[in-house]
């Protein structure tokens, strides 16, 4: 039996990660063992997860199932981004100059920053009371 051929990316965002594989194929898209559309219930999210895809014509080229863990909604979609990204620069090296210009292969650095001592929040300090 042959083994197929399978592109890995590995996506980032604040604290959440994906782990990509792509397969050539019709265009299937599972999550965690859900369809894609079931586990993003937004549209926009989705627009913005099948990005890269949209900028390389490569929509209903490539099977893709994504396992992705920790943070939110929004950072998982993020994290997913990241990751079919670098699994497309794998396929094809030709689409980093596309990706590049539209901000795909940049890791987003922005994180939660830290409550510091003696603040309610990161940043936010308790009321002053004059009495």
């Amino acid at each position: 039996m042959a083994q197929s051929v399978m592109y890995r990316g590995t996506g980032r965002r604040k604290s959440s990660v994906a782990r990509v594989i792509l397969r050539p194929g019709t265009g299937k898209f599972v999550i965690n063992g859900r369809k894609f559309d079931d586990y993003i219930p937004s549209a926009a999210t989705r627009l913005d997860v099948e990005q890269p895809l949209k900028f390389t014509d490569t929509m209903k080229s490539f099977d893709i199932t994504v396992t992705v863990y920790g943070g939110g909604i929004t950072g998982q979609a993020g994290a997913i981004r990241h990751g079919i990204t670098r699994a497309l620069l794998e396929v094809n090296a030709d689409y980093r100059p596309t990706l590049k210009v539209k901000g795909m292969i940049t890791r987003d650095p922005r994180v939660k920053e830290r409550k510091k001592p003696g603040l309610k929040s990161a940043r936010r300090a308790p009321q002053f009371s004059k009495r």
